[in-house]
């Protein structure tokens, strides 16, 4: 056992949450892998339908009896202007052909109805509800804590965690700039909020009074030991467990990451009109010469999604989005349960060898 302040909150074991990794990774089997295995795992639900919801819920309680959360995106509303989209699918048009896909002359879905979206999760009597982007209404928030859900915001900057307590969350994921995917960022920032964990969790800890769980590079025992010592009350690990043997990520993406060094990604809103972190990609570099704007998240994410799926279908990297934190080098292609084991017996060692250092 490893007690902190959200472990006994949360009723789990050790304070190891996997991070929801929307977009496929975080398979049913996954996150109740790591619950499993004594952490928290989450179902990463900002892209999936209502009914898609209900049925994950529905799958990883047939494979956990433990506490599991369930994420979803705040939804934004863009101003983007008609033609700076209409010019934008144009330029894409280029990339469709280079995945070998129709030229698209028609704007997508952009989103999944939020509102169904907190209904299915609502229904589904989670342990946890976490959000990103922004904060959800007060009634949201309320209705959550009704039903007993214990609910996380993610914050970039103390002034966003400072918000999130006041909105009435049980605690605040401290998201430094090393972390993959996209970024939590909600609130107007100076130098866009590329704030590293290791600066932010002590800063956020010290204006906040809920628990505090670092976020981004933390990839072993090695950063778990590191976050509780700045104050945090548990670590969340995304790209620890994406290569993982349950993750859903792309076999191809799997492998960039096994493969990939420190310094190969790079923070990019070419994908989906939001910053995220990611992998270098063709598409990435070949981006930075489009010379107008890039329409706001989520429009720009419904735009690019037919040649990502096109690419993904026949295991092209260059044109998926292949996201993953600085600490990838440090990824193994183990179980879920094996990276949970393997972090906590690196985090007593380290621990043990600490209280050796006043001799």
């Amino acid at each position: 056992m490893m007690n902190t302040e959200l472990t006994r909150k949360l009723n789990i074991e050790y304070p190891i949450l996997q991070a929801p990794m929307a977009g496929g990774p975080t398979t049913p089997d996954l996150v109740a892998a790591v619950s499993n295995a004594g952490g928290l795992g989450s179902l990463g639900a900002g892209y999936l339908s209502a009914e898609q919801i209900r049925n994950a819920i529905r799958e990883i309680k047939q494979r956990t009896d433990r506490p599991f959360g369930v994420n979803l995106f705040v939804p934004e509303q863009p101003s983007t202007p008609e033609d700076t989209i209409a010019n934008m699918n144009d330029y894409l048009n280029k990339y469709r052909m280079e995945v070998g896909i129709a030229p698209s002359t028609s704007i997508p879905k952009f989103v999944e109805s939020f509102e169904e979206q907190v209904q299915a999760v609502l229904e589904g009597y989670v342990s946890v509800f976490s959000f990103t982007f922004g904060i959800p209404s007060h009634d949201v928030i309320q209705s959550m804590k009704q039903q007993g859900m214990f609910v996380v915001g993610t914050a970039t900057t103390v002034d966003e965690a400072i918000a999130l307590e006041a909105a009435g969350v049980d605690a605040v994921v401290a998201q430094g700039s090393e972390a993959g995917g996209h970024r939590g960022s909600f609130l107007p920032s100076t130098a866009d909020a590329l704030i590293g964990t290791m600066a932010l969790v002590p800063q956020v800890v010290d204006h906040v009074s809920v628990p505090v769980i670092a976020s981004g590079g933390i990839m072993d025992g090695r950063g778990l030991v590191a976050s509780l010592a700045l104050g945090a009350s548990a670590v969340q690990m995304g790209t620890a467990f994406l290569a993982s043997i349950e993750s859903g990520a792309h076999a191809v993406h799997k492998q960039k990451i096994l493969s990939s060094k420190e310094d190969s990604t790079e923070v990019t809103n070419f994908y989906s009109g939001k910053a995220a972190r990611g992998i270098l990609t063709d598409f990435m570099k070949n981006m930075h010469f489009y010379e107008g704007t890039i329409p706001a998240y989520p429009i720009q994410n419904a735009l690019t999604r037919d040649i990502r799926q096109a690419a993904s279908k026949v295991g092209n990297p260059e044109y998926m989005s292949l996201w993953a934190g600085q600490g990838l080098r440090l990824s193994q292609d183990q179980s879920a349960s094996e990276i949970v084991k393997q972090t906590l017996d690196q985090a007593y060692l380290l621990i043990k060898s600490m209280g050796n250092l006043r001799e």
